[in-house]
């Protein structure tokens, strides 16, 4: 869980850095395929989690 917290914590600043700077897009897109990809992972960690335990 604190891995995932930092990721989109990571995500988010590269975000908003990308946003802000000048000439910086490409942070803006990792920092958005970043958070993309933690929230499909965890997702898929949890749904498999709350069906093993059935």
């Amino acid at each position: 869980m604190a891995l995932f917290l930092l990721v989109i914590i990571i995500a988010v600043a590269l975000g908003i850095i990308g946003a802000v700077a000048h000439g910086l897009l490409f942070l803006l897109v990792i920092g958005t395929v970043l958070l993309v990809a933690d929230v499909a992972f965890f997702g898929t960690r949890l749904t498999r989690r709350g069906r093993a335990q059935r």
